[in-house]
């Protein structure tokens, strides 16, 4: 039974909360989840399910809200945005050792690294899954959160600035070595945020090409980890987008693996003019949101290495290795981009 998981306590919440199942449950963790811990839940009639929950320890304030996850997911499925559904929440730390949610097992093609990419998506598809994802994020920023229930979920203006202070204090709360390329980007954005412009929308928070699961003609399924979703300018996903989107010959890669690099995919350029046209944004400042991005997810690496030293992921899973000089790496992007500002 893999770390993170009573047997016992999951079975019996199972058999309260999701309609047909038949137990024995068999669980397994599912590899890549580099924030919370994700499991596939099965029963003996071969239905499948996923279960989140926080990591095993090391958990910061306000970090891995399964509630927060749930109640996105759960409002956004009357929408154009692809999402799960879900089968219910448990904030009872008793049943198997912290808060979770269970929704439904999509199943798909999650396109973490180049050799799923290339097991699973021809180059027609590489690019059609391109313009899917523009479509699921420009889908996501059309909603109105007032329609959909979820008006309440953060603040309305200043996103960038509440997102600095808070990544910032979670840097202080989980810094294991000086950074002062970090401390001197902080500094910078700070005196040079731009302002946010249009109403609020739902902002993502990680938006990314292995966040999505496809079919094998390129269509996003489901739009995963919303950990980090809440109220804000929408120009913070398409920057934090072009962080993780690489091209040939670039050296650094922040999540090591680099599928976007292989042909069928489009340069960065050309995820921005796709983005610009449907959704009508003007994107003249981007370059600070992918400043702000390298930075932010510079702390959220920082905060996964920091984690993995203390044991809170468990045994099994390296794909944090590497992670500390890609930190660097990205303060250096980031650097480099508010040295003209």
């Amino acid at each position: 039974m893999p770390q993170g998981i009573d047997l016992e306590g999951v079975t019996g919440w199972f058999r309260a909360n999701v309609a047909g199942v038949r137990p024995p449950l068999a669980v397994r963790q599912i590899a890549g989840g580099r924030s919370n811990l994700t499991y596939r839940v099965s029963d003996a009639a071969g239905n499948d399910w996923v279960l989140r929950r926080p990591p095993l320890h090391g958990v910061l304030p306000s970090a891995h809200d399964m509630g927060r996850e749930h109640r996105v997911i759960s409002a956004l499925a009357g929408t154009r945005v692809p999402v799960p559904a879900s089968f219910g929440l448990c904030q009872d730390p008793a049943v198997t050792g912290a808060p979770f949610y269970v929704m439904a097992y999509v199943e798909g093609i999650v396109p973490r690294d180049e050799a799923t990419v290339a097991a699973g998506l021809d180059e027609p598809a590489r690019a059609a899954a391109t313009g899917s994802l523009v479509d699921a994020l420009v889908a996501l920023h059309a909603v109105d959160p007032d329609q959909v229930g979820l008006g309440q979920l953060g603040r309305r203006h200043g996103y960038l600035e509440r997102q600095l202070a808070r990544w910032q204090r979670q840097l202080e709360q989980s810094r294991t070595r000086p950074l002062p390329a970090l401390d001197e980007v902080h500094r910078r954005l700070e005196a040079n945020l731009p302002a946010q412009v249009g109403p609020a929308r739902v902002v993502h928070g990680d938006f990314r090409l292995d966040n999505v699961v496809l079919s094998p003609a390129g269509q996003v399924l489901a739009v995963l980890d919303w950990e980090l979703c809440t109220l804000g300018d929408p120009l913070a996903d398409v920057g934090l987008l072009l962080v993780y989107w690489a091209e040939p010959g670039d050296q650094t890669l922040p999540l090591g693996a680099a599928p976007t690099v292989m042909p069928g995919f489009p340069d960065r350029a050309a995820v921005t003019d796709a983005y610009a046209t449907r959704s009508g944004r003007d994107l003249s400042q981007l370059d600070v949101y992918v400043a702000f991005a390298s930075w932010k997810l510079a702390v959220i690496l920082e905060g996964v290495v920091a984690r993995h030293a203390g044991g809170a992921y468990g045994e099994g899973d390296d794909t944090w290795q590497g992670f500390a000089e890609v930190v660097v790496q990205l303060a250096d992007r980031a650097l480099e981009l508010t040295s003209r500002l």
